[in-house]
């Protein structure tokens, strides 16, 4: 049946986009519009529940701030134009860049609703650059979750992922399920205590699993990598790693022993502000009670001085404990394999920070093959190494989301042409030169491909009238720039064969024969016994020999965070406290979803989250408009007093256009060997202001 022929009452079986969950979702129709969602019951992650992100879809697709025609930049105003007359511009003005200052003036940035979208829709723009000619791309992975995919690639060949629902030990680290994926890792993690898994929560704030565990150590930001190395340390000291697999599958143990002495409890209690005793604890139950995993959070790890070197640290942990690739462990899943949309043999250049950052843009000569974004707007300003010129921006917020908010802002309107396609008019788009009303992810195909899940993200209903999928864009630029050799394909649905065969499946098969997704792959226990690792020495590389080849140290060591009471003792007078930024919530994600009013309820403005003995030393109370400054800038936002936190710390969502937490950060002083912005431990100091300030400022 054609999208648009459906009957009334029809439910199309899809996947929610809104989060990295992946929630399969059954949409409920009538002639054509969205009534209603509910969970599948048939998907294997969410089993028929859905958070309030997932139920809040039809308000969120039928939002009327949604952008519903191209606009163009006329002074100080917008003018309305046709689709055909925006590709038409885009194709000229890049053209003409490319004539004047090279192919790689382009970059192209995507943000992570892009990216959840579906690997085909990348897999085309991917190709569209390569054809143009710019290796300059850069998307989320600049700000978080690549050091954990380079530091797991470096120690083991490969990236696996923890598997709580099988585990009887879970280390919850910097991870707070409730407010980042509640459906499926909550329920992942809900069950295995319901079976008598043990919990350790390693968190500054006091989230609701710490209320549920055995252990909560509540570090300070920033210091989570020495953490790492002093539960090392008592593991090998008091002998509780599986020496079977250290002597048979790893290299370099006797080395990571004599390095971690450094990490004695006591020395990494000075720095964490965790009791040793605790520390011991957590070391000796994590090794004892098998099988054991660490879920980690994406950004709240990445996003320190030490963020790679953490992630190598907790591969480490898996592998000494003998908790890889073992079920409730760490473990290997197969993937779908489709076929690359890439044209490398096109691009001779390597993008913006590839130089300055090796191993994020390739381990082994495996090509990860993104830029790092945090030294683009340096880049744009400056015109060094070359100019960058135009820029395309898709689904991605910058002038909120990424560090340094007025550098970014800067560099964005010094662009000569700047293109912004999104759902909604953000901030980033209000500077554009041409925005571009984009299609949901629920009027737009594409494959998801979730842990050994497979299913068709349907075209559930037709996007509105001059909203255009991004796929679907990127098809009629490329054929408006003469690009058809490269792009034989009239629409998405011609992409979708040609990247799905290589699997064996098909888009009919995925849209009519299993609507519901079916399982494609299988979870690889035990897979090194027969194949071993995939790096060079075929095991489990502790030592690595390819970081010190590069100039980097070959075992995990803690760096302290660029600011901090150690590092920068002469800033502590001026800022006293630790600023940490960007907890997750359940209302919004990034950037996303605060127009929605059912989402809004739950989130419904920013808050600086203070214990109550911060709060007496500031002179502030509950509910007061605080003012927060650090040496790069100063916003005003109200004050959350709370016990949730730990006294010295002040904790600031970000993604909101007011009260813009990034004009506080730099992308300065992050991670040397991924590039990752420091944004989880800073220094900060408050102060009340008449309520009167933060009212104007408010509005």
């Amino acid at each position: 049946m054609d999208d648009a022929a459906r009957p009334s009452d029809d439910i199309v079986k899809t996947q929610c986009c809104l989060c990295v969950g992946g929630c399969g979702m059954n949409v409920h129709l009538n002639h054509g519009k969205i009534v209603a969602v509910d969970g599948m019951k048939e998907h294997p992650h969410n089993k028929g529940t859905l958070c309030p992100r997932g139920m809040a879809v039809p308000e969120y697709n039928d939002s009327a701030d949604r952008l519903k025609t191209p606009l163009l930049k006329d002074g100080n105003n917008w003018k309305e134009i046709t689709w055909d007359e925006a590709i038409a511009t885009i194709a000229n003005r890049l053209d003409d860049v490319k004539v004047k200052y090279g192919a790689r003036a382009l970059a192209v940035s995507l943000g992570m609703n892009m990216i959840l979208s579906g690997a085909v829709t990348v897999g085309v723009i991917r190709r569209f650059l390569d054809v143009f000619g710019t290796p300059n791309y850069f998307t989320v992975d600049s700000i978080c979750y690549r050091p954990r995919v380079v530091a797991n690639t470096l120690t083991f060949g490969k990236v696996p992922i923890p598997e709580p629902e099988n585990s009887r030990c879970i280390i919850l680290w910097g991870h707070n399920p409730h407010a980042s994926s509640p459906i499926t890792s909550s329920r992942k993690i809900q069950q295995a205590l319901k079976d008598g898994a043990e919990l350790i929560v390693i968190d500054p704030r006091r989230i609701g699993y710490a209320k549920k565990a055995s252990i909560h150590a509540q570090p300070r930001p920033g210091t989570d990598c020495a953490l790492a190395l002093g539960l090392i340390n008592v593991i090998i000291e008091e002998k509780l790693y599986n020496a079977q697999f250290v002597a048979e599958h790893t290299v370099g143990f006797e080395e990571l022993a004599e390095h971690v002495k450094a990490y004695a409890p006591d020395n990494v209690s000075k720095i964490t502000w965790i009791p040793e005793n605790m520390i011991r604890k957590i070391a000796r139950l994590f090794s004892t009670v098998k099988p054991s995993c660490i879920v980690q959070g994406v950004n709240a790890l990445d996003q320190t001085t030490s963020g790679f070197q953490t992630a190598r640290a907790i591969a480490i942990l898996h592998a000494i404990t003998g908790n890889l690739d073992v079920a409730g462990g760490a473990i290997s899943i197969s993937r779908l394999r489709l076929r690359p949309l890439r044209l490398l043999e096109l691009v001779e250049d390597k993008p913006l920070g590839a130089q300055e950052y090796p191993l994020s843009y390739s381990v082994f000569g495996k090509l990860i093959g993104e830029g790092q974004g945090m030294v683009l707007p340096d880049a744009i300003l400056s015109e060094k190494p070359y100019p960058v010129k135009a820029m395309i921006v898709s689904g991605c917020n910058m002038v909120v989301s990424w560090p340094n908010s007025s550098k970014v802002r800067n560099a964005l309107e010094s662009l000569d042409f700047l293109v912004v396609m999104d759902i909604f008019m953000s901030e980033t788009a209000k500077i554009a030169d041409i925005v571009l009303p984009a299609a949901t992810f629920l009027e737009s195909n594409d494959i998801l491909d979730h842990f050994t899940y497979v299913m068709l993200r349907k075209k559930v209903v037709q996007p509105y009238p001059n909203c255009l999928p991004d796929c679907e864009f990127w098809l009629k630029l490329a054929h408006r720039m003469g690009y058809e050799q490269y792009f034989p394909w009239k629409n998405m649905d011609e992409v979708l064969e040609y990247a799905l065969e290589p699997s064996g499946l098909t888009r009919d098969m995925l849209k009519y024969e299993k609507p519901a997704g079916l399982s494609y792959g299988s979870v690889n226990y035990g897979q090194y016994l027969e194949k071993g690792f995939r790096t060079p020495s075929g095991k489990v590389e502790l030592y690595s020999d390819t970081m010190e080849a590069l100039g980097y140290d070959p075992l995990p060591v803690y760096l302290e965070p660029s600011q901090s009471p150690i590092s920068t003792p002469e800033s502590v007078q001026d800022y006293p406290l630790v600023l940490t930024t960007g907890a997750r919530s359940l209302g919004n994600l990034h950037s996303q979803l605060r127009n929605i009013p059912k989402l809004r309820k739950i989130s419904p403005k920013p808050l600086a989250d203070i214990n109550p003995a911060t709060a007496i030393n500031a002179g502030v109370s509950d509910g007061d408009w605080i003012e927060v400054c650090t040496p790069h800038g100063v916003i005003r936002i109200k004050a959350r007093v709370t016990e949730d936190i730990i006294p010295g710390l002040v904790s600031i969502p970000h993604g909101w256009a007011q009260a813009n937490v990034n004009e506080l950060t730099s992308e300065l002083g992050g991670d040397p060997i991924s590039g990752i912005p420091s944004l989880k431990a800073g220094l900060c100091n408050i102060r009340k202001v008449p309520s009167s300030e933060g009212d104007t400022f408010a509005s």
